[in-house]
């Protein structure tokens, strides 16, 4: 955990991430992700110099077999504040519209109930799980899906909803985030979405770690390039003073 706290402040710092006497929501799917970026902000706000309130909001989309008790009872042992908000996006997507392509409403509704759980609780600044590999696989994506240079910003601000997510487990990788969630015993909920593992991600996924076997490190070389580049939003404090 030492080594996630490290590289979390570190990310914290180099795009200033949190300011004093604020509140930040994680955003808690029940994944080990999200739960692991739970478990390092409650630990960073025992020591950080920037004070900060911290709350957990999950948006339960109703999939049967989901049983988010155990991250409640977490949230309790931390003692941070847990909201859970039902949205039957299972039923809308699967159910009712039988999408061939689900993921994107998917989202689409999650962000739009999260803004709104945020707004209704007076939270602005919202922590979200995505780690240094989903950076390198969202760049790549983007490339290959889109025909464009872009990935998720560090920090972004959402001026319609008023909302600002950080990302503060971008300098984690996804096996030290599997090891650290395995070590801390995190209460990791099974997601039985018939799409996964059959989406455009998991499709970049593999064909990242093909390419690796031949160009080593080459997700640490899209990282690098995005902080030195720099692409729109991944300046560094340091470098802007």
């Amino acid at each position: 955990m030492q080594e996630i706290l490290g590289l979390v402040r570190r990310c914290v710092e180099d795009y200033n991430m949190i300011e004093d006497g604020e509140t930040i929501a994680v955003g808690v799917s029940g994944g080990k992700d999200s739960l692991l970026t739970l478990a390092a902000l409650a630990r960073l706000r025992q020591f950080y110099p920037k004070k900060f309130d911290l709350a957990a909001i999950t948006i339960d989309p109703g999939i049967p077999g989901m049983d988010f008790s155990p991250v409640a009872k977490y949230c309790e042992e931390l003692s941070v504040r847990y909201i859970r908000v039902p949205v039957p996006i299972y039923e809308v997507v699967f159910l009712e519209r039988k999408e061939k392509n689900p993921c994107s409403l998917c989202a689409k509704l999650r962000r739009g109930a999260l803004s709104t759980a945020m707004n209704e609780h007076g939270i602005k600044k919202i922590a979200l799980g995505h780690h240094f590999d989903d950076a390198a696989e969202t760049f790549l994506m983007n490339l290959l899906f889109e025909g464009r240079i872009g990935c998720f910003q560090p920090v972004t601000y959402l001026s319609r909803a008023d909302v600002t997510q950080i990302r503060p487990l971008l300098y984690v990788k996804e096996k030290q985030a599997a090891n650290a969630a395995r070590r801390l015993a995190l209460p990791i909920v099974h997601n039985p979405c018939p799409a996964d593992g059959e989406t455009r991600r998991q499709e970049v996924k593999e064909l990242l770690a093909e390419l690796e076997n031949k160009y080593p490190d080459l997700r640490q070389k899209i990282f690098g390039a995005m902080q030195r580049s720099p692409l729109r939003g991944w300046e560094r404090q340091e470098l802007i003073k």
